[in-house]
């Protein structure tokens, strides 16, 4: 099953490199997942826990030093919602004050990769949610929390993210 709605609207050369990028961390990220669950570990956890310290890293490094006021949801979103990365997964910001920070994701690359790979249903929600957990871990380091309100993955027409204090 191949989710319509998330077919790209810019196929540009570098946003389809980039979008080609995630899809390969997309692809490790399911294969390590399968892998971990067939050698007998809890592999949802081990996951979990692993991309999430990913996103507390890349808070620190990354975020936050690109942060006027690190304090501030509006700068956090100005830093992480901007750029390549914004045109790669299609963004846009509907809300961005000092304590909420509210945005639309039109289009998922990991979704792409997974559903490569014959994901579909539950085990794509999981996938996904996993692979938010870097998110949520960006979130945590800026001082926030991350609400996640629709997935393409679940077959909505937008993943709809609200980080708030």
């Amino acid at each position: 099953m191949s989710i319509k709605h998330n077919e790209p609207k810019f196929t540009d050369a570098a946003t389809m490199a980039c979008r080609g990028a995630v899809e390969h961390r997309a692809t490790w990220m399911a294969l390590l997942y399968e892998q971990a669950k067939k050698q007998g570990a809890d592999a949802e956890k081990m996951c979990r826990e692993a991309i999430r310290k990913c996103g507390h890293i890349h808070g620190d490094t990354m975020w936050k030093p690109q942060c006027a006021d690190p304090a501030s949801a509006a700068d956090f979103g100005n830093a992480f919602f901007s750029g390549q990365g914004a045109k790669n997964m299609e963004i846009d910001v509907l809300e961005a004050t000092h304590d909420d920070l509210v945005a639309e994701f039109h289009q998922c690359p990991l979704v792409q990769a997974w559903e490569k790979l014959g994901y579909e249903g539950e085990e794509l929600k999981l996938l996904c949610d996993m692979a938010m957990d870097g998110d949520r871990g960006i979130a945590d380091q800026m001082g926030l929390t991350l609400d996640i309100e629709k997935t393409i993955a679940a077959g909505d027409g937008c993943c709809h993210l609200h980080f708030h204090k």
